[in-house]
């Protein structure tokens, strides 16, 4: 693992002395004031998960503003700046059974997030940053983007890591990163460190190789945690009639130490020791116009399910198809997706986007019982955009999720739930 990471890094450092493929990103610089940017994205969020078989019923609705600062680099051979990130956030109505990690509660008895819930609240932090030709390195607080170490950004506001990341893209259609972060702020958390993340190390390459075919790893090694490792190759292939067809496979190998935490029992052998998973998917999407089908098709094996967000390793690291309100990842299991998604820009309203999509999950090896565990989900999502305007870029979201389980996966996982998120966000550039 250690050989693996120091390579990158001296990957990474080399690209940044080699002559470059393209324009040199640092010597377009303007300076640290003309090239600021500012941006506030004022959200209105609500969940809720309206719950079966006597199971309490959560929901959440909440005000926040979202502030993101970012200098400009100085000019010159390296360049430096920094920047703020940070949200300021009051909840709406009694929010009595608040969940859905939307609301963060007050500590209770040295219990952190077990108390009353907060009626307002505000996080963030800050980042300086450094850039040689098209490297740039950022330490402080940052929301990531990895498939590994991804930052929970569908709730209301999103999870803070503080560390530093180094991406660099030296060679044309190549992009290196490297980082290391001992912070982690869930998005209902007030901590700093809610997640009580030791170490985290995170390594990775994509490649474009050209318009059609796309390709990446990642790495990440959490001290006594778990050690993941992700693959994805993407083709698109063009047809007639401005249509194409686009094949992607993507897939994960995770291995836990003794020490990690487990999400759910669903997930299997979570007491014992040497767990892992394999989890992989392959789908195939058909665009014409404004319609595209995507058919996919998802698989676990190994001696537990696939495990998530729960050891400080982000609350969206799952790049899957197979994901909405579960994520079909259930020790064993095996499941199939048929999706159809509906621009209406071509009918005349354009911004108004539709997706609908029936996913279906079986051979679950739920622990405790000898019985299969299923589990089915139908999701639809509507979203529009303002095009233009005084409020151009707002958008109004509306996710629904009819989730059932059989008997034997019942109190397992998820359990049945009929689920509403409702998001409106209204984005203001300050300069």
């Amino acid at each position: 693992m250690q050989k693996t990471q120091k390579l990158t890094l001296a990957v990474l450092i080399q690209a940044a002395l080699i002559s470059t493929a393209y324009a040199s990103e640092q010597s377009e610089a303007k300076g640290f004031v003309e090239d600021a940017e500012g941006s506030v994205l004022f959200r209105t969020g609500y969940i809720s998960r309206d719950k079966k078989n006597g199971v309490d019923d959560t929901s959440s609705l909440a005000q926040t503003a979202i502030i993101k600062l970012d200098s400009g680099f100085t000019k010159g051979v390296v360049g430096f700046g920094v920047g703020v990130v940070g949200d300021g956030s009051f909840k709406i109505g009694d929010n009595n059974n608040a969940g859905n990690n939307m609301i963060p509660r007050e500590t209770l008895n040295g219990e952190e997030n077990s108390g009353d819930t907060y009626d307002h609240w505000a996080r963030g932090g800050a980042n300086v940053k450094a850039r040689i030709s098209n490297t740039t390195v950022t330490y402080g607080t940052q929301v990531l983007d990895l498939p590994v170490l991804a930052s929970n950004t569908a709730r209301l506001v999103p999870e803070y890591f503080e560390g530093v990341l180094a991406t660099s893209r030296e060679i044309n259609g190549l992009e290196l990163t490297a980082g290391k972060f001992t912070k982690d702020q869930y998005s209902d958390q007030i901590n700093t460190d809610g997640r009580k993340l030791d170490r985290v190390v995170v390594w990775g390459a994509k490649y474009k190789f050209n318009d059609q075919l796309n390709a990446s790893y990642y790495g990440l090694d959490s001290k006594n945690a778990l050690e993941r490792h992700y693959v994805n190759a993407n083709y698109k292939q063009v047809l007639a009639n401005d249509s194409s067809l686009t094949y992607d496979f993507s897939g994960y190998h995770t291995e836990w130490d003794k020490e990690a935490a487990t999400y759910s029992s669903s997930l299997g052998n979570s007491n014992v020791e040497g767990r892992s998973n394999n989890i992989w998917s392959l789908s195939g999407t058909l665009n014409q116009g404004a319609h595209s089908v995507m058919l996919a098709y998802q698989q676990n094996t190994g001696n537990t399910g696939y495990d998530y967000g729960e050891n400080a390793d982000g609350g969206q690291s799952i790049y899957l198809p197979n994901s909405y309100l579960s994520d079909f990842i259930g020790n064993h299991e095996k499941s199939a997706q048929v999706q159809y998604n509906l621009n209406f820009n071509d009918y005349g309203i354009p911004g108004l986007n539709w997706t609908t999509a029936y996913v279906y999950g079986w051979d679950i090896n739920v622990v405790g019982t000898a019985q299969e565990g299923k589990e089915k989900e139908f999701f639809n999502q509507v979203k529009y955009t303002v095009q233009s305007g005084f409020a151009k870029d707002a958008s109004l979201r509306v996710r629904n999720s009819i989730y059932r389980a059989n008997d034997a996966y019942q109190n397992a996982y998820l359990g049945d739930t009929n689920e509403w998120r409702i998001f409106l966000d209204i984005p203001v550039k300050l300069f």
